[in-house]
């Protein structure tokens, strides 16, 4: 399933291509992965074509709906062919539209003989079973519920300790709601909305475990997740490009479900954030998940960028694996980006070990701790990206490589710190900036301490050759404020030593005590 290329010389690349034929939306998604396991989406195509919507009488899908999707996988069929994507390089798989209708199964065989995809229909379990995958993958979570909401269907996945123990698949996606509960060309009432709310709950009753499973930890995928995250981003005004690792609040979905409601379909997307494909359909999507709340009693819906696609490729990628999970999302996120862009490991993961060894000198030199270890832990390995962009300014451009990434597995305030200490890794007087709407109290501290550990012990492997083995902190003999930095080194540390009395300004700034450096 992969196309080999060349990655700017730096290794051979694998493609792989994922269709997925929703019931709002088809997309196809290109995956590439590199020769030392690094993986990222490089290329998409979607198109609206709402197959789940304007029914038969028995269900079945419309004939103008279906030539649309015809269309469009016609095009997504020259694509992947004018890309050199063999179509035993693609997963093409069709969701609830495609499964529940009658006339589905005639529907995929049409296509395949005009396109000669390898499209295949997901089963309730499989559709649910990839949404699980991507999650699990793709954020902290150990114990709770999954949820994926799409135009035909709603998945809940009950987790427990990162395993998959229960799921269930409900006719409750965006369109199939927005057509049967809150039909009309104007303003939705309270009463078309308390019916759809009410119904679901009466789903969710028969699944016991959700009244439990995702009591403390929820996770949304699905174009639904990610619009009205978006909207709620908007609206808070937060500094956010990305959806990954936001949560969506109880409040912040009630407020956007009264400004959606009151307006019609067609006047949706003037809500900030609202993509125009989907607000006709949107509000349907929303109330089920006010209802999802409701039924979990869960403080909000941890969102993320990934979704169905990503499960199946992750599926195959991981596999054999079973089930197909990375062992630590924070681990193999970090590690995924910076291989991405060529960072030199065995540098990077030096100045993270000798970060990690001042870290833990602290508190026997009665200093501060920065709180938050793991934070200076992917700053110290993430701190270089930006040198695939440019030696000059790599300190900026590491910030913004690793804003733009996400980062798995992290909260967006997590993210803008370790962005923030990999910026402040060279020079410059740390600052949250923009990113102090994201953050917590003492989080200016954290970043200052952070930064100022973060650039000694870039410092002391400043010559790339690892030879300060170690470095640990203790008070100067006789004098109460001053703090010595002791070196473990094989070899010559003049420039480690000259590099790292460099930063005694910043040191005393985040630690208040002056710093002079000695060898063992």
């Amino acid at each position: 399933m992969s196309e080999h290329l060349r990655d700017g010389g730096r290794g051979v690349v694998q493609r792989t291509a994922v269709i997925d034929l929703g019931s709002n939306s088809f997309r196809l998604v290109v995956f590439s992965v590199g020769e030392s396991r690094w993986w990222k989406r490089t290329d998409e195509l979607s198109e609206m074509v709402r197959l789940g919507g304007d029914l038969g009488p028995n269900g079945e899908l419309s004939p103008q709906r279906m030539a649309h999707a015809l269309e469009t996988l016609r095009v997504f069929a020259a694509f992947c062919a004018t890309s050199g994507i063999r179509t035993d390089q693609i997963e093409a798989v069709g969701t609830s539209a495609i499964r529940d209708a009658p006339n589905g199964e005639e529907f995929v065989q049409r296509a395949r003989r005009a396109t000669g995809l390898p499209i295949r229909i997901l089963s309730q379990r499989d559709e649910a079973w990839f949404s699980y995958v991507s999650a699990v993958n793709q954020t902290s979570l150990t114990d709770g519920i999954v949820l994926d909401i799409g135009g035909g269907s709603l998945e809940l996945v009950a987790v427990e300790r990162r395993q998959a123990e229960e799921c269930v698949s409900w006719p409750l996606g965006a369109v199939r709601t927005t057509e049967r509960f809150l039909p009309g060309d104007g303003p939705t009432s309270a009463k078309q909305m308390a019916a759809l709310r009410e119904h679901a709950l009466e789903q969710f009753a028969t699944a016991p475990w959700v009244a439990t499973a995702g009591r403390d930890h929820l996770v949304g995928i699905g174009g639904a997740v990610r619009n009205l995250a978006t909207a709620a981003i908007r609206a808070a005004e937060l500094p956010l490009d990305s959806v990954q690792g936001f949560v969506l609040t109880p409040h912040a979905l009630d407020t956007l479900v009264e400004q959606l409601a009151e307006r019609a379909p067609e006047e949706r997307e003037r809500v900030p954030g609202i993509k125009r494909g989907r607000a006709e359909v949107i509000l349907g999507g929303a109330v089920v998940l006010q209802a999802v709340l409701e039924a979990t009693g869960a403080p909000g819906i941890e969102v993320i960028e990934a979704g169905l696609r990503e499960g199946i490729f992750l599926a195959n990628q991981l596999a054999p694996a079973d089930p197909p999970i990375v062992p630590d999302v924070r681990v193999a996120s970090v590690t995924n980006l910076a291989r991405q862009h060529g960072v030199d490991l065995v540098h990077a993961e030096h100045i993270a070990e000798l970060a990690d060894q001042l870290v833990a000198a602290l508190p026997g030199a009665g200093l501060p701790a920065p709180g938050e270890p793991e934070l200076v832990d992917a700053a110290a390995l993430l701190h270089d990206v930006g040198m695939a962009v440019d030696y000059d300014d790599h300190h900026k451009h590491s910030s913004y490589l690793i804003l733009g990434s996400g980062l798995p597995g992290f909260t967006p305030r997590e993210v803008a710190l370790i962005a923030l200490m990999a910026r402040y890794h060279r020079k410059g007087t740390p600052s949250l900036g923009s990113a102090a709407a994201l953050c917590e109290p003492g989080d200016d501290e954290l970043l200052l301490r952070g930064a100022a550990l973060l650039r000694i012990a870039e410092q002391l492997e400043r010559n790339r050759d690892q030879v300060v083995r170690g470095a640990r902190l203790r008070r100067a003999p006789g004098d109460d404020d001053g703090v010595v930095l002791e070196l473990d080194a094989d070899g010559d540390t003049v420039v480690a030593e000259w590099g790292a009395e460099r930063q005694g300004d910043l040191f005393a700034r985040a630690f208040g005590a002056p710093l002079t450096v000695a060898r063992s």
